[in-house]
């Protein structure tokens, strides 16, 4: 017998929306904690910045259960995700379970004898509570709290009537309007900025970035919809992964020759197509050694710009700040008024003991998660969203769907602490050793293994399906209709009361 569970799930985003469903789907009594003061994220409309769209096309940054409207453009915009997750809350009565401007300050095991957390809340504008809760789903995601810089001279450069911004406070056009603006960052979010600060009638506009990067265009050749060559399973199968035998591993030492020119003749593409020489923006570093979640989709026009001087690109980073100018770590003097600081998040729960948290975080910052899901050490407790893609709404949802079988001990594989641990050994390892570019993001990164990532989730749930037709499964994209169709034939149950 499966017992009602009392369930929190901690941040309405995109993961959030798809643990509350998952679970509330199965009959427990579910409580959405949102800091905010509206449901969707980095999706809000207060914390977009002008032009935003989706790095993945609409049909890959999906739920299983809802498409995104054929109205929409190949890229959605920030205000159409938005109104897209809105629409899935209410249609699976999700807006009813919120409880929006409701920040967690603290939580710890429940001392009344049952499993479960306590929960410490504060509410805006009203007093703090805490609340008892069988089981709790962090879905805070990857883009939670804006990372902080402070340097040298930033009162002087306000006194004089400078700005200085994080990107996610970028949300205003008007804001570049006749100013001088600086954009830090390498980040898609710094190119986007920049291109919609030459837009909206900048005076100058520069970007200082650490490293040149590969970044992808939409169409790869000006032809081809990158989903075609980089999310497909025969591209992924061009990196040897995780848990592999001896004959996997002769196999990819004797393609190693056809895979090192494929990447050669996408570099040479990308070189000749993005004006990459042009614009003395050649990585270093060749593309397969850093593909991962942190590979940038090319914002259409950025580099053109910076082909033709409308953008400026100096590369180094902000060494401090002087009326009216930024200095950077080359030394050089740039005219500035307004400061947006691209630079990304901090990856944390601030909100767990430093207890837990040493159980949840090595020293290094990888995370101790078996499946990106669940730590054996923490009970009744699971993450939500760390599973980070580029598909990240499909990533949630079956993360979501494998939380709520392990939460109710219902996943055809209920992994011991023990299995749990030791894969978690292994991942470590790899992520490590084998393939360092796994272990960016604190290895909260399923880029580019989505598909075995998925079938591991699969396996593990006891789905009936696991396949498409030959074909398709080897050279088209992930498919949200298809997974759909693959939970669906997984055994079903729903609590008792």
């Amino acid at each position: 017998m499966i017992i009602r569970k009392n369930v929190c799930v901690i941040g309405a985003g995109v993961s959030g929306l798809a643990a509350a469903k998952a679970f509330s789907k199965r009959g427990h009594n579910v409580t959405i904690i949102e800091r905010s003061g509206d449901l969707g994220g980095v999706w809000e409309p207060a914390r977009s910045y002008p032009d935003v769209q989706t790095q993945s096309p609409k049909e890959l940054y999906r739920y299983t259960d809802k498409a995104m409207p054929e109205s929409y453009p190949e890229w959605p915009k920030g205000p159409q995700v938005h109104a897209y997750l809105a629409d899935y809350a209410r249609d699976h009565g999700l807006d009813r379970m919120l409880r929006l401007n409701t920040t967690v300050l603290a939580m710890h095991r429940r001392t009344d004898g049952k499993p479960g957390w306590t929960l410490d809340l504060a509410v805006k504008g009203g007093e703090n509570s805490r609340a008892d809760f069988d089981f709790v789903a962090i879905c805070i995601g990857q883009f939670n709290e804006p990372q902080t810089l402070s340097l040298p001279g930033e009162e002087s450069f306000k006194a004089a009537g400078g700005q200085i911004l994080h990107s996610s406070h970028y949300n205003d056009a008007a804001l570049a309007k006749g100013r001088k603006v600086v954009v830090l960052g390498g980040s898609k979010s710094a190119t986007d900025i920049a291109v919609n600060a030459v837009k909206s009638g900048a005076r100058e506009v520069t970007i200082i970035y650490r490293e040149p990067v590969w970044r992808i265009p939409y169409f790869i050749g000006g032809l081809i919809n990158f989903k075609r060559i980089l999310y497909i399973r025969a591209q992924e199968q061009m990196f040897a992964s995780w848990g592999i035998g001896p004959l996997a591993r002769l196999a990819h030492a004797i393609a190693k020759p056809l895979v090192w020119a494929n990447w050669r003749g996408l570099e040479t593409l990308l070189k000749a197509q993005l004006k990459l020489e042009k614009c003395k923006m050649v990585p270093k570093e060749p593309i397969e050694v850093g593909i991962n979640c942190s590979v940038p989709i090319a914002t259409p026009d950025f580099f053109p710009m910076v082909a033709d001087g409308r953008i400026k690109a100096i590369q180094g980073t902000f060494d401090h700040y002087e009326p009216h100018t930024i200095v950077t770590s080359g030394g050089e003097r740039v005219s500035a008024d307004l400061a947006v600081l691209a630079i990304g998040y901090k990856l944390g729960v601030p909100f767990l003991s430093g207890a837990d948290r040493a159980k949840l975080v090595d020293a290094d910052g990888q995370y101790r998660l078996y499946r990106l899901i669940a730590n054996p050490d923490l009970p009744d407790l699971g993450f939500v969203g760390f599973n980070s893609s580029f598909c990240t709404v499909l990533c949630a949802d079956m993360a979501a769907n494998w939380l709520v079988r392990y939460a109710d001990r219902q996943l055809a594989h209920q992994p011991s602490e023990r299995e749990m641990r030791d894969n978690i050994e292994m991942m470590l390892h790899f992520k490590r050793v084998e393939r360092p570019a796994a272990g960016v993001y604190s290895g909260l990164c399923v880029a580019p293994y989505h598909f075995k990532h998925f079938d591991e989730l699969l396996a593990d749930i006891g789905t009936a399906k696991r396949h498409r037709n030959p074909l398709a499964e080897m050279f088209a994209p992930p498919n949200a209709d298809a997974y759909a169709a693959y939970l669906a034939s997984a055994p079903d149950y729903r609590v008792n009361a």
